[in-house]
């Protein structure tokens, strides 16, 4: 290594002083406050454009960035920083002899502190812009003085969050204008991240526009996921596993962001329950109907709807309440006084729901530890977005299953016709066993369930395990209907739920058995409709 090598090696991981600072950031909060704290420690300000304007307006000493490199503001802002005086100064290695006198030579200063966020992309495509309205708000510039700084960590530091403002003054202020190495590090590694979740929503975005361009089901060359830490958790799964949530800034309504109003923290398992029952009740419009999911481990055990969320939760316990102890309910109506007198009946671990009322809110501040989570709406069931499973070594990602099955997509298979009632019983069921844990078998009456089996490896211990549950609440009145996420491979699945008393049963279709299928459901007299959709859930 080299004397000089040796040096710069040595010399960089110490404190670093801030004595110029290139401010040009997009969300302005806090901005003035921080640039005024920078000023009185006697830091030069530079800046951009409307940035600059802000902070001249505070009657603070700013240097617009074209009295720097000479050469003005273009293109309606599109170029301003892309100048090698500003890229000298962020990348240049002062004591290294070479780049000093290039430095030098070419009249640049060095900038020891950049403060950038970017053009507000994701919000601009959260909001419905259109196509050309979101290519304007994709940042160019920024990113690209982002890594710079970032690559230069050893002598540049690098903001990209308003919430790291105040921790370094603090350093600053603790280290007599200098900045220790460790934050430089760390603020790096969060610009570079902050950079990639940039990239990737482009990313997806252009893919997404492509896909409905073309009407083509083919995913993109690469797919990129990035998300923010909103929270990190005790522990994951299991109590030697570390977690955290991170929030994918085009984050729709559910239980990544919605807002907890009281209760214990939530855990990993209740972000995953609360996520998947409140994706079930989504299903169902609530200005159409009243629907209630309680679930536990990831698979409902009752769903409801009815006229009221009250009639909803009742008839969702009632399926199976033994279950229900300890569970996440679910709600896609404001929750409403007579319901959380009901839930808190029963120890519950988690109620996430659109809204919640004063006098909902005051029943279920009494239980300290239960939690409420408040969404702000519903999420959208037909989303088209793109979900994600890692595996060892790589990712599986596919187009979320937004399919859904309305009464003229049915296919009567058997000589049995069904009643209205039982169209409109298998169409529920159907919809409750997309997200039951393949494979999976739905017991339904009235709009509620009475039985499920789900997880299975074989058909017909689904099928045994729902009848069982269904056992004791049937009665000659009702009309049973069967719902299966997928076809059945023999004829023994079927006759099992045959012998449970339904009356029709809904199912994909498609094995090479389907003969033998539909005969066996005419032997029993039985309704039986193809959707020809399939809805696996692993």
């Amino acid at each position: 290594m080299s004397t000089q090598t040796a040096q710069t090696a040595q010399g960089t991981q110490k404190p670093q002083a801030v004595r110029r600072a290139l401010i040009s950031v997009s969300d302005k909060t806090g901005i003035i406050e921080f640039a005024r704290a920078l000023h009185t420690q006697n830091i030069e300000l530079i800046s951009t454009g409307g940035t600059a304007q802000h902070i001249a307006q505070a009657k603070l000493p700013v240097k617009d960035i074209a009295d720097l490199t000479g050469f003005p503001e273009i293109m309606d802002g599109r170029v301003k920083t892309l100048h090698p005086i500003i890229y000298g100064g962020l990348l240049a290695k002062q004591e290294d002899s070479a780049h000093a006198a290039a430095m030098q030579e070419h009249n640049m200063v060095a900038i020891n502190l950049l403060v950038v966020n970017l053009y507000p992309f994701q919000a601009t495509v959260a909001a419905g812009a259109d196509y050309d309205s979101c290519v304007e708000q994709i940042d160019i510039g920024g990113p690209a003085m982002i890594r710079a700084a970032a690559k230069n960590h050893d002598r540049v530091t690098v903001l990209t969050e308003r919430a790291d403002y105040a921790r370094l003054l603090d350093a600053l202020a603790a280290h007599q204008n200098c900045v220790p190495f460790a934050l430089r590090q760390e603020l790096a590694q969060k610009a570079y991240a902050y950079t990639a979740a940039y990239d990737a929503a482009i990313t997806n975005w252009l893919a997404k526009q492509t896909e409905e361009k073309e009407q083509t089901k083919n995913m993109p060359a690469f797919y990129l996921a990035g998300g923010r830490l909103r929270a990190p958790l005790r522990y994951g799964e299991n109590p030697h596993q570390a977690a955290a949530l991170y929030l994918d800034d085009s984050a729709r309504a559910g239980a990544a962001t919605a807002q907890q109003i009281q209760g214990k923290p939530l855990s990993y398992n209740n972000i995953n329950d609360s996520d998947a029952a409140f994706e079930l009740v989504c299903e169902f419009d609530p200005n159409e109907t009243a629907a209630c999911a309680i679930i536990k481990h990831a698979n409902p055990c009752g769903v409801a709807k009815a006229d009221r969320l009250e009639q909803a939760f009742a008839k969702a316990l009632n399926c199976d309440p033994m279950s229900a102890y300890g569970g996440i309910i679910a709600l896609n109506r404001p929750l409403d006084a007579p319901t959380a007198k009901a839930i808190t009946e029963i120890f519950t671990e988690v109620i996430i729901a659109p809204q919640a009322d004063e006098a909902a809110r005051a029943l279920i501040a009494k239980k300290k530890n239960l939690r409420l989570l408040i969404t702000g709406g519903v999420a959208d069931w037909q989303s088209n977005t793109l979900s994600m499973r890692s595996i060892a070594g790589g990712y599986l990602v596919q187009s979320r299953d937004n399919g859904h099955i309305t009464e003229r997509d049915l296919q009567v298979v058997t000589k049995r016709q069904p009643t209205q009632a039982e169209i409109d019983d298998m169409l529920f069921a159907f919809c409750v066993a997309k997200h039951v844990k393949s494979n999976a078998i739905v017991y339904a009456t009235q709009g509620a369930t009475i039985g499920i089996g789900a997880g299975q490896m074989s058909r017909i211990d689904s099928a045994r395990i729902a009848s069982h549950k269904a056992k004791d609440k049937q009665t000659k009145k009702q009309t049973i209907v069967a719902a299966s996420d997928a076809f059945f491979p023999f004829a023994d699945g079927l006759e099992q739920i045959a012998e449970s008393g339904i009356q029709a049963i809904i199912q994909p279709g498609g094995a090479k058995r389907d003969e033998e299928i539909i005969a066996a459901a005419n032997q029993a007299n039985l309704t039986m409709v193809f959707t020809n959709m399939r809805h696996f859930r692993h």
